[in-house]
């Protein structure tokens, strides 16, 4: 685990530009929603045309490689829903989002991860989960509306510092291998929850069973999930925000002699005062051996 967090670290700068008073990053905040908005509109208009893709942009639909002009969501995508809850990484330039679309009135929970330099979308990364079979929980209703708890602002007094937020993040994936919170001792709040598709499914709301109502002591061995392959997406250093992604259980059987795969799950934690308030959290179920697409990013042990 230490060697996970250091790892993360060394590609963290040390320091950003903002806290210097230096000159504001190419992409700020409003800059960055900006093209999550434009790829979105452009996404209904089943046109891509006019975004500002860079010459080599990469871009990948549930971890595969595809070209602008055959990317499958800018053909299938008919209505944007309310839901949509942003995470923007200014000193990285990425602007996230998990999103709820239609296509053709059916729901589709949708992952967005979008890196800009120079004004250009340079990266663009996308996972869309449209049924329970695809990504085991499929709760429509519990994404009408992004929650209050992580849409709060914290005061500057109660941020902590990007490296700080990142560790206590990564105390997440080491209780998921270590099959307890308790044993990480993961900094939870008392009325920390956890909504996984739309589910709640830990917090002093959730209806599961008795267990599941403190998000720490919880219990978690269900399976063997083996190595959880994590990288942070990103860190939203104004809302006390860190998004990772996650993988595990591709050595679990093939469910009903099927496909192995692999959960992959977009989690973020939302940090202030040195305490998780809440995780939140789209995924889906990947084929064993895709990979997230992008390798280079894939933090390794």
């Amino acid at each position: 685990m230490k060697t996970r967090i250091l790892a993360i670290l060394l590609l963290v700068p040390p320091v950003s530009c903002l806290s210097q008073g230096a000159a504001a990053p190419a992409c700020d905040r409003e800059c960055l929603r900006g093209a999550i908005t434009a790829y979105l509109h452009a996404l209904v208009k089943h046109d891509a045309s006019k975004l500002p893709f860079a010459d080599k942009v990469r871009i990948t639909e549930d971890s595969k490689d595809k070209a602008v002009d055959k990317m499958d969501l800018v053909r299938t995508v008919t209505k944007l829903r309310g839901y949509r809850q942003d995470f923007l990484d200014e000193r990285e330039g990425i602007a996230g989002s998990d999103v709820v679309v239609e296509e053709n009135g059916a729901p589709v929970l949708l992952v967005i991860r979008m890196k800009v330099q120079d004004e250009k979308i340079t990266e663009l990364e996308t996972v869309a989960t449209r049924s329970r079979a695809d990504g085991t929980l499929f709760n429509v209703d519990g994404v009408a509306s992004t929650t209050a708890v992580m849409n709060y602002a914290p005061r500057k007094s109660q941020l902590n510092t990007r490296a700080e937020m990142i560790r206590i993040a990564l105390l997440y994936p080491a209780g998921l291998e270590a099959q307890s919170f308790v044993k990480v001792d993961a900094p939870f709040t008392p009325e920390a929850f956890r909504l996984e598709n739309g589910e709640v499914m830990a917090g002093p709301d959730c209806q599961r069973n008795e267990g599941c109502k403190n998000i720490k002591t919880q219990p978690l061995g269900n399976g063997d999930r083996g190595t959880v392959e994590t990288r942070v997406a990103a860190v939203d250093e104004r809302m006390g925000i860190v998004w990772l992604r996650m993988a595990w259980g591709g050595n679990r059987p093939p469910r009903d002699g099927g496909q192995r795969t692999e959960l992959a799950v977009w989690e973020s934690f939302k940090i202030y005062d040195g305490k998780i308030h809440a995780v939140e959290a789209f995924m889906k179920n990947l084929p064993v051996g895709l990979g997230s697409g992008w390798p280079q990013l894939n933090l390794q042990r």
